[in-house]
């Protein structure tokens, strides 16, 4: 006999026990059955599945490296589109959005606010040479990332030189790297105006996102008034409507100028932990908790439609 689960979540130790128990929490709620695919599971799960002794209506995926095609998690992820279930996000669509090389042409062409950007590719890293005209542009110091990269790892915020992309190469592997211009974000009384902006299933959160210190705290409806923030919520919209993303969150900042800027653009598998397990850079718990809620919401409306 099949086994039939309503909603599995990968996970591999990215968030804490409170998101988890707040899925299974809404799971048990609305009566669906659940499976955690943790890392000690995961090759048994696959080999299941893959042979059809067990079936996903829905697969919430809060861990895979879209970088590394022999990742189990990845290839689980990829079976579970191929084989028909329902993906939060399916990786067709999850991989071009998070590719920072490619949504940042069509981030562009749709004229939503990103960073002067030139994108290089990892064969033209030893001979690239920046004009006069790019160096004007991106200023100095500029930021280099890797264009699959994610958790601030191969990302160098004070490049001065073309010789810079070399350490961002040393540290990830890639097919490109984003050479950006540095924004710097505006004081908003005591906080700097940078923001996590959180999109499930067409609900938006906005969060206050220390780039300085990793501290989290949502933004209050006062707050949004007074700063006249309400573009944040708009651009996220648009970011969700051009890629089709449907859990996802973005980095967005605010210059001095007053302008919007998009710094990271699509994070899925969103960070999760929460801070009441970790003070100095946990999501609130509030947060957490509406998240997993709107999650398992849409989860179920998923299923009712296959």
């Amino acid at each position: 006999m099949t086994r039939v689960y309503d909603l599995a979540m990968t996970h591999n130790l990215d968030a804490d026990e409170f998101f988890i128990h707040r899925v299974q929490f809404h799971c048990a709620a609305s009566n669906m059955s659940f499976f955690l695919v943790e890392p000690l599971w995961v090759e048994r799960f696959l080999e299941l599945f893959e042979r059809g002794d067990l079936r996903v209506k829905c697969l919430l995926n809060m861990h895979s490296e879209h970088h590394l095609p022999e990742d189990v998690f990845h290839r689980l992820v990829k079976s579970a589109e191929t084989r028909g279930s329902q993906v939060i996000d399916p990786p067709s669509v999850a991989i071009a959005a998070f590719d920072k090389a490619r949504v940042h042409r069509r981030l562009v062409e749709a004229a939503v606010p990103v960073p002067h950007t030139l994108i290089v590719p990892r064969s033209e890293v030893a001979t690239f040479q920046l004009s006069e005209a790019d160096r004007a542009a991106l200023g100095t110091p500029f930021v280099i990332k890797p264009a699959m990269g994610y958790g601030k790892r191969g990302v160098v915020l004070d490049a001065t030189c073309e010789a810079d992309l070399q350490r961002s190469v040393a540290v990830w592997k890639d097919e490109n790297y984003l050479v950006q211009r540095r924004v710097i974000p505006r004081l908003l009384g005591e906080d700097p105006a940078y923001f996590r902006v959180f999109f499930v299933f067409g609900k938006v959160w906005t969060a206050w996102w220390n780039c300085y210190t990793d501290r989290y705290r949502l933004l209050t409806d006062a707050e949004r008034s007074t700063y006249h923030l309400e573009g944040l919520e708009e651009i996220v919209r648009r970011i969700a409507a051009l890629t089709g993303m449907r859990f996802f969150s973005s980095e967005m900042a605010q210059t001095e100028s007053g302008e919007f800027v998009v710094i990271d653009y699509v994070n899925d598998q969103c960070h999760t932990l929460s801070q009441s397990a970790n003070p100095r850079m946990g999501v609130p718990d509030e947060l957490v908790a509406a998240l997993a809620e709107h999650l398992v919401a849409g989860a179920r409306s998923l299923i009712a439609g296959q």
